[in-house]
């Protein structure tokens, strides 16, 4: 692992955000506490957390925790959405640790130079649609334009996150070690369907100083077509 980590940090020093991204890159880590090679991808996410111009969210499968320790932050809906995306991309099965970057390209989550290359790839990749959410009080307020009528439509995801949580594993495949999380999510929620021939308004009630994030992908499970956070 500290051979992995002093490779992302070159990477990072060689591949640096540009001041002005045009848009933000979602990257997906699909992982659990009770998988034994996920940690150094846990700690890739970490890095990606920090980057202005990269949305990093790690959504907890529970496939894992029959193996003796059961993941708290772990869901059947982070689960689904896994196995959603394995069917758009006819893929048979899933595992972690897997990033999903944009919604289309799946990357082992311990393949830092490929996630990095990907990154940059979907950095140049350009949509129709741009969103922003501004926060009022207790509510989010989303608008979403398009400049163009979405043929296959778009599903629009809300998710709130917490930003680190450090978890002493006792049972299970990582049994002993404590471990650190970033951008944990904890809800996940579909808002509606949107055809982009119109502006979308939408207000969601969320505690002020809760992280939150907007994801208009194509379709169901495709290519995320905007994105947009409140830290």
């Amino acid at each position: 692992m500290r051979r992995l980590l002093i490779a992302l940090s070159a990477l990072w020093l060689t591949a640096a955000a540009p001041a002005m991204a045009e848009r933000l890159v979602v990257v997906e880590l699909f992982t659990s506490q009770g998988c034994s090679s996920c940690p150094p991808a846990d700690a890739i996410l970490g890095e990606l957390a920090d980057r202005d111009d990269v949305i990093a969210l790690a959504l907890h499968v529970d496939y894992w925790d029959y193996i003796g320790w059961k993941d708290e932050f772990a869901s059947p809906a982070f689960t689904k959405r896994q196995r959603s995306y394995a069917r758009v991309a006819g893929a048979r099965s899933v595992y972690t640790p897997q990033m999903i970057v944009d919604g289309a390209e799946h990357i082992v989550g311990t393949k830092p130079m490929k996630l990095m290359e990907a990154i940059k790839a979907h950095q140049d990749r350009s949509t129709p649609v741009t969103v922003t959410m501004t926060r009022n009080g207790d509510r989010v307020r989303i608008l979403a334009k398009s400049s163009a009528r979405l043929p296959e439509g778009a599903t629009i995801r809300v998710a709130t996150f917490t930003p680190r949580a450090t978890v002493d594993i006792k049972r299970g495949e990582n049994a002993g070690r404590r471990l650190t999380y970033h951008n944990v999510v904890r809800n996940l929620v579909d808002v509606g369907t949107w055809d982009g021939s119109s502006d979308f308004r939408g207000s969601i009630q969320s505690p002020a100083g809760v992280p939150f994030v907007v994801l208009i992908q194509e379709g169901h499970h495709g290519p995320m077509l905007a994105a947009d956070i409140l830290r």
